[in-house]
Order: C-alpha cells, then sequence, then structure tokens
C-alpha cells in the first residue's frame, strides 16, 4: 500500500493530521469539530479505558453516571466555574421540532416547545455531580465518597483537531467528597500520581509534575496538580489533571455533613479527569514518518503474522506451524493476529502494519519452514532479524518488553534534551524560536508578566514544578525577584 505521509520534518501538524486518519484511528465527521473514533482507534481507547479503570478501581473508587444536561440554574451556582466554562457552552433552549409550513419537507424549532429553563450540555460535570452529593452525604460515615465516571463532554471549540481539540469528546471524570482538607489534598495528589504512573507504564510517555499556576488554574479549583509531556516538535500537550476544589462546589451546592461531634461542616472536594487527548499524545510522541508506533502495552495488536506463499499447499503447511506459535503466544497473554488474506499480496500488508503501528511483525514462508525460522521484525526501529522457532514465543514476550522500555528511554532521552535554562528574556525567545520544549526559567509570580510574556511569545506556563529545587533569583520578564524556576512552552 502507498502511504505518502508528510514527513514530520516538512509539515508537523500536516503528518499528525494524515496519520490518524489513514491509519484508521479517526476521521471528522458530518458535525462540524466533532470526530468518529474508528475500530482501531477505539480499541487503543479501550485498552487505555481499561487499564485506567482497573487503576481507579484498585485506589477505592467506583464508577457511575450523570445527565449529561445540566439545568442552567444548576450550573450557575458555582460562580467561577460557570464563567470559566461559559463561552464553549451548548445551550438547550426547545425540545421539538415540527413541519416547516413554509419548506414542504423541512423541519424547524416549535416556538412552543421552548424549555422554561435552558439546559447547558456539560463541558465538565461538577454541577450536576455534587447538586446530586447533597442527597449522598449526611454523615462523616458516607465519607470520603469515591466516584468516577467514563462519558462525553461538550465544549464548543472553535479550532479543532482530532484527538487534540474537538467540541466532543471522551474522558473520565473523577469527582470526590471528603472529610477534611488534608484527605481531599492527598486524594488530589494521589490521582496526579496514578495517571504519570499510567502515562509512563503504558503510554511510556515521560511527563513532569506539578502545579498550574492560577491563571491556568481549573476554573472553581484552589489548586491543580498536572502531568506535562513533551511532544516531538518541541510543543507541550497536558495529559491529565487533578483539581483540589476545597469547599467552593460544598459551599455552593450545600453538601455537609454531620462530624463525629455531631457539628455541621461542608465536605472538601476533588474532580480529576484525562480524555481522547491521551490518543494525540500517544500518537505524537513516538511515531515517525512510515506511520503509527505504539508501545506494546496499548497496542490492539501487539504480533502480526504475515505467510509468504505461492501456492495453496504452502499456505497449509504455513497455517499449520503458525496455529501453534498463536497458542503459545496467547498463554503468554499476547495479542496476535494472523493475516492470512488472499487478496493482498505480502508487500501491502508489511506497508499496512507497519503504518498501523504493530509492534512485532513476524514474517513466515517456505525456506523458514525448511529451517525451522521466523523473520522478526521491529516496528520501533524498523530492524528485523531470523530466529529459530524453538523457543520464539518467550524470545517475542521479552522482545515486547524491551520495545516498551525503549520507546519510554527514547522519549525520556528526548524531553530531557529539550529542557533548557533561560536567564534572559532574549535567551527565552531564542530557544523558543530554534529548540523548542521546555524552558526552565525564573518568574516573579505574577498573572500579569504570565500574560506578558504569552502575548510576546505564545509560550505559557506549564507547570511550577513539584520537584523544583527552590532558590533565589531574578524573573526572565521584569527582573523582579523569584523563588524558583517554572517550566515555560508552546502548548496543544
Amino acid at each position: 500500500m502507498s502511504k505518502n505521509l508528510t514527513t514530520r520534518s516538512e509539515d508537523y501538524s500536516k503528518w499528525y493530521n494524515e496519520l490518524v486518519v489513514k491509519a484508521d484511528l479517526a476521521e471528522n465527521s458530518g458535525v462540524r469539530g466533532c470526530m468518529v473514533i474508528k475500530p482501531y482507534g477505539y480499541a487503543i481507547w479501550e485498552k487505555m479505558q481499561a487499564e485506567l479503570d482497573r487503576m481507579f478501581k484498585e485506589t477505592g473508587h467506583q464508577n457511575a453516571y450523570f445527565p449529561l444536561f445540566v439545568p442552567k440554574s444548576m450550573f450557575e451556582a458555582e460562580e467561577k466555574n460557570a464563567e470559566g466554562f461559559a463561552k464553549e457552552c451548548a445551550v438547550v433552549t426547545h425540545y421539538r421540532l415540527k413541519n416547516d409550513p413554509d419548506r414542504p419537507g423541512k423541519l424547524m424549532v416549535d416556538p412552543n416547545a421552548k424549555l422554561e429553563e435552558e439546559l447547558i450540555v456539560r463541558p465538565t460535570s461538577e454541577a450536576i455531580i455534587w447538586s446530586t452529593y447533597k442527597g449522598w452525604v449526611q454523615s462523616y460515615r458516607d465519607l470520603p465518597l469515591l466516584i468516577n465516571q467514563w462519558a462525553n463532554v461538550v465544549r464548543w471549540e472553535m479550532r479543532t483537531r482530532l484527538f487534540l481539540r474537538t467540541a466532543e469528546f471522551l474522558w473520565q471524570e473523577g469527582h470526590t467528597a471528603h472529610a477534611t482538607r488534608k484527605e481531599a489534598i492527598e486524594e488530589s495528589e494521589k490521582m496526579m500520581n496514578v495517571y504519570a504512573d499510567f502515562a509512563q507504564n503504558f503510554m511510556a510517555i515521560p511527563v513532569v509534575k506539578g502545579l498550574k499556576t492560577e491563571t491556568e488554574r481549573f476554573a472553581g479549583a484552589e489548586e491543580t496538580y498536572c502531568i506535562e509531556a513533551l511532544m516531538q516538535d518541541g510543543k507541550a500537550l497536558q495529559a491529565g489533571t487533578s483539581h483540589f476544589l476545597g469547599q467552593n462546589f460544598a459551599e455552593a451546592f450545600d453538601v455537609k455533613f454531620a462530624n463525629a461531634e455531631g457539628k455541621q461542616e461542608y465536605v472538601w472536594g476533588t474532580s480529576w479527569g484525562v480524555s481522547t487527548r491521551l490518543m494525540g499524545a500517544l500518537v505524537m510522541t513516538h511515531s515517525d514518518d512510515q506511520g503509527l508506533v505504539l508501545p506494546p502495552n496499548l497496542a490492539p495488536i501487539q504480533v502480526v503474522i504475515v505467510p509468504i506463499y505461492k501456492s495453496e499447499e504452502q499456505l497449509t503447511q504455513i497455517t499449520q506451524e503458525v496455529d501453534k506459535l498463536i497458542v503459545d503466544l496467547r498463554k503468554l497473554g499476547i495479542s496476535v493476529k494472523f493475516d492470512d488474506r488472499t487478496t493482498q499480496k505480502p508487500g501491502f500488508k508489511f506497508a499496512e502494519w507497519e503504518l498501523k503501528g504493530v509492534p512485532v511483525r513476524i514474517a513466515v514462508g517456505p525456506k523458514d519452514l525448511e529451517n525451522g525460522t521466523y523473520e522478526v521484525a521491529r516496528r520501533d526501529t524498523l530492524t528485523k532479524e531470523v530466529k529459530s522457532k524453538d523457543g520464539i514465543a518467550t524470545f517475542i514476550s521479552d522482545l515486547l518488553e524491551q520495545i516498551q522500555k525503549d520507546l519510554f528511554d527514547k522519549a525520556l532521552n528526548y524531553r530531557e534534551a529539550h529542557i533548557t535554562e533561560a536567564n534572559s528574556f532574549d535567551e527565552f525567545k531564542q530557544v523558543l524560536d530554534t529548540k523548542g520544549g521546555f524552558v526552565s526559567a525564573h518568574w516573579d509570580g505574577t498573572a500579569v508578566t504570565e500574560e506578558k510574556i504569552k502575548d510576546l511569545t505564545k509560550a505559557t506556563i506549564r507547570c511550577v514544578p513539584l520537584d523544583r529545587i527552590k532558590e533565589a533569583g531574578s524573573c526572565v520578564f521584569t527582573g523582579n525577584p523569584s523563588v524558583g524556576r517554572v517550566f515555560f512552552a508552546k502548548a496543544y
């Protein structure tokens, strides 16, 4: 098959858009700004979902589901949250259509079907969930309340890009209630660490853990924890956030509990989420000019086997040998596909599975049967070697682990090489223009300076790293005193 992919060096954005479509991950739909996630793309998302869901349940969380629609008055209850999302809201005003008398065969909004109260299509679910929690929490015995939901949300984005920014997207959102401030902060930090664990051990993406500045903080939160990843073009991508909400939503929705002494107190809240944006991160972190490169831990197909033959008899002989290998691989928990399609030649199949990022490809022909060998190719390095069939399943299992590790190490080396200290604004701008990546620089802590730097360079403060060393310095822009460096970057 012909890939005809734009190269990353030629046009990174175009390369990404083409790859998502040609690798059968997703496509634009008939609805502006919304995407269709195709079966292969959804299979990757399902693997992400399964691992995260397991991790959430292991930390004591339960899944629930809440309505898509939020009454406008309920949405307005927490003012900062409502104000923060107002410009992205889709609003339902009517509940019925009728035939248009002036245009036969067409429909119009029925003016007599206006809702008494407009409904917001959820951009996030804090309002509907916290209004529900009011009825679920009475006593300290009801706490902590640890709930997650897998859902879709709508944010009316004007500039969209498949997976990275769409008007509707899939995600999970956790919403928890606690008896003390300390417990809620611990929960926020714990979920940030769960996200970092998932990104690094399953997505093979190294991340920086940190805090958002007040300007970048989630609307209605007292603190936002985040994990930030770096893409191959030197831009950052926010891969997950966890918010300490304080008592803001509890007060807005009157969620109180009786403590052990019988005294009424407001609960302390958190919320946290990751979305199908992780699919974009996965594509951009590892993939190359030949197509997708998927880490084995998230690849829907970890091994593809392609037979090379000239006659039906040869195919039968190869199939008999391959069937035994498939059994051995599956016993080791490896997902494998035998591509025995008679409608495509081996070269087409090689190119197709390379484009789709399958970590390991095995080719087997009549000579391999004679010699008791298989040809094993790695997608990440595009290298291949001939291996004896003896112990091949164990070899493949070890190889998949090695590929997972190598992908993480490669991404980590890139990230480490693209964290650059800047001590003057000229140096700051030069790094952004010529190298990209994270710029580690002093900042005076004011929103005014943050905004001016963003206006002049399009770089934002991605996070205040949790492991930063406190050091006295001078702000890279104003020269005013600073207590430590923060990470700036251009971002998606």
